[in-house]
């Protein structure tokens, strides 16, 4: 008996090796017929082998990104390209889709704006009709919605009123069903606000004709999560912050309307949440400038230069003379630099602050209300 099992045992175990051995030279020789010529039969065989995977995307994620074809480029570089830039996973196989359909002789030069939700038969499909030369829209950080939707306007391209109604009403509707799940972080949005300072600044590339608002909204809310998503959940972890994301960015809109050089920022995020820590008012200038709005005598958003004395006459939860605590929400577009500064702040007992003369973006702080008026008197005063 013991013989015999042994026996039987011997031959499954040369079978399974036998089998393992046929899948593996098979493999082989299909790598060395793919290597060793570059006919459509060796790129057939691979095709038919592997043809469901045609009609999967590499990604859930909807994100699109611009693609780039050179002029002359042919359709094995392109597909490895594609591969690349994380478009698709299999970069043989789009070459043997595309040179087995005929379609390679169709793909354009040009601009192309992909997804990895989209299949390799879709992506094939796209790549045959380039889009419309671009134009690029440049939105600074500290600025307000309305600021970007004017700039829009003028920049041609895009509708930008539609643009400041989407974005005040934060209507998401206008986005495919893909891509209005992917922000999370818009759980902490509270109920009625605008997408002020969820909307990354940045410069971004649109059609020159029929842009969408959807597509730049879209993209700006897939760069916030792109780049300060990480940026907060990893402040949070290490315990640098406790604040909720939209105090964050409400803050850090303040810190990007004082600041002028990013190495002041943190200082000045420290002030402002000494004060708080204390139960000061912020008293914050921009915010008040932010409630007063569009000004037409200068045609402007930000009300340059602004008084005390007209403080008292704005009776608005933005203006931080009058009401303690943080306002409502952000009052602008804060760039990463600030939201960084209001996480990770400076620690010092500094309640005041006054900027220098000259225009050197500097400020000198101070810890006592009687040597704020005392650098107010010196700075001011020149």
């Amino acid at each position: 008996m013991i013989t015999t099992n042994t026996s039987l045992q011997d031959m499954r175990a040369l079978d399974s090796r036998t089998r393992s051995i046929t899948l593996l030279l098979v493999v082989i020789l299909l790598g060395l017929a793919l290597m060793g010529c570059s006919s459509d039969s060796a790129l057939g065989v691979y095709l038919e082998a592997n043809q469901e995977h045609l009609h999967r995307a590499r990604s859930e994620q909807a994100a699109p990104q611009t693609f780039l074809i050179e002029p002359g480029t042919p359709a094995k570089a392109i597909a490895q390209k594609l591969q690349e830039e994380g478009l698709i996973n299999d970069a043989l196989l789009f070459e043997a889709y595309v040179r087995s359909t005929g379609l390679a002789r169709k793909l354009e030069a040009g601009s192309f704006l992909l997804s990895p939700h989209m299949t390799p038969v879709e992506i094939a499909e796209a790549l045959q009709e380039a889009l419309a030369p671009g134009i690029t829209v440049r939105i600074p950080e500290g600025w307000r919605l309305e600021q970007a939707a004017d700039y829009l306007s003028q920049r041609g391209g895009m509708n930008g009123a539609e643009y400041r109604r989407a974005a005040s009403a934060a209507d998401l509707s206008i986005l495919d069903d893909n891509r209005r799940g992917s922000y999370d972080f818009l759980a902490f949005l509270p109920a009625g606000a605008s997408l002020e300072g969820y909307l990354f600044p940045s410069s971004y590339e649109i059609f020159a004709e029929n842009a969408t608002v959807a597509d730049l909204l879209g993209r700006q809310l897939d760069e916030f999560g792109a780049r300060v998503m990480p940026v907060y959940w990893d402040a949070v972890a290490s315990g640098a912050t406790a604040m909720e994301l939209h105090d964050v960015l409400t803050l850090a809109s303040i810190v990007e309307r004082e600041a002028v050089l990013d190495e002041e920022r943190p200082a000045i995020a420290g002030v402002y949440l000494n004060r708080l820590d204390i139960g000061k008012r912020l008293e914050a200038d921009p915010t008040v400038q932010y409630a007063m709005g569009y000004q037409p005598d200068s045609g402007q958003w930000w009300k340059t230069p602004v008084y005390l004395s007209e403080y008292k006459g704005v009776d608005s939860q933005y203006n931080t003379y009058l009401y303690e605590g943080l306002p409502p929400g952000p009052i602008a577009a804060p760039g990463l630099a600030s939201i960084e500064a209001v996480l990770h702040p400076e620690e010092h007992d500094f309640l005041f602050f006054v900027a220098e003369p000259g225009g050197t973006g500097r400020h000198v702080f101070s810890r006592t209300y009687d040597d704020h008026l005392e650098n107010v008197r010196r700075y001011q005063s020149q």
